[in-house]
Order: structure tokens, then sequence, then C-alpha cells
């Protein structure tokens, strides 16, 4: 499947269904990796697409426990990709094995790939029917007693 540049806002998607019962995959690591050890993706049921400060946005949240947190803290790009329903077994097997010491990609029949455009770089899947590449404009810690 080849991908092309879109206007997101002209998909039809319904940002609640995307993250809440599609999920996605967060994929973040070195521009263009495409091996296991440069980058890390993880499966996700929250976020969301929005505008903030002028910007159109998504947000997203990764607990510093998680193997891909590593990877988002270093990177100042990552994407979201989105599946079909035919994908949901792959979509489980990357929210329950670990990145750390498995390929977890392989394990779920899943296939690396760069995307590139004239704003960057990022690894997503052939497999998505979807994929947002997104640019980290803000971190921050999640405090809990706020």
């Amino acid at each position: 499947m080849e991908f092309r540049p879109i206007d997101w806002r002209a998909l039809g998607e319904n940002p609640f269904t995307l993250f809440a019962k599609d999920w996605t995959l967060i994929t973040a690591g070195r521009p263009g990796a495409t091996r296991p050890q440069d980058w890390n993706t993880m499966t996700a049921s929250w976020g969301g697409l929005g505008h903030l400060w002028n910007q159109d946005v998504v947000f997203c949240f990764v607990r510093p426990s998680r193997h891909t947190f590593g990877f988002m803290e270093a990177s100042e790009r990552f994407s979201l990709s989105f599946f079909g329903e035919d994908q949901r077994r792959a979509l489980q097997v990357c929210g329950s094995v670990s990145g750390r010491d498995r390929d977890k990609a392989a394990e779920a029949g899943l296939s690396p790939r760069q995307f590139e455009n004239d704003r960057g770089e990022w690894t997503s899947f052939r497999e998505a029917r979807l994929v947002l590449g997104c640019r980290k404009i803000h971190a921050q810690d999640l405090d809990p007693a706020g």
C-alpha cells in the first residue's frame, strides 16, 4: 500500500473511535530506523486530535515504565498508526510483548517502514491504513498530585 500526504481534516474519521475503539500504535526511535533495537512501538487506546495554540495537534501519553518512553524522550518525531480490524491480533501482540528483548513487530506480523516527507521521517508499518507523522512540540511528566 502506498501512502500519500493528506489533510487529516478531510478524513472523516471519528477521533474518539480511532483511539478508544480502533487503538493505535505509537512508534518512536531513530529517524528512518527499521531495526528493532533502533525504535519501539506500543499499543495505545488513549490520546486524541485537537487544535491548540493555532496548531492542529495530537496528544498521547506514555508511562515511563514503557520501553517506548525512552524512544519518545529521545525523538523529535513519532508516528501514530491505525489499522483495520483484520490487524487486531497484531495490536494485541504489540500491547503485551516488550520490545526490550523481543522483536514484537515480527511477532505481530508487521512490516516496519520508513516514511519521509519535507517535514521529517517516521517509522511506521506497511499494514497501517492511516499513519499520522507527528513532531513533538511539548512533553512533561504528569504529577499525580495535580
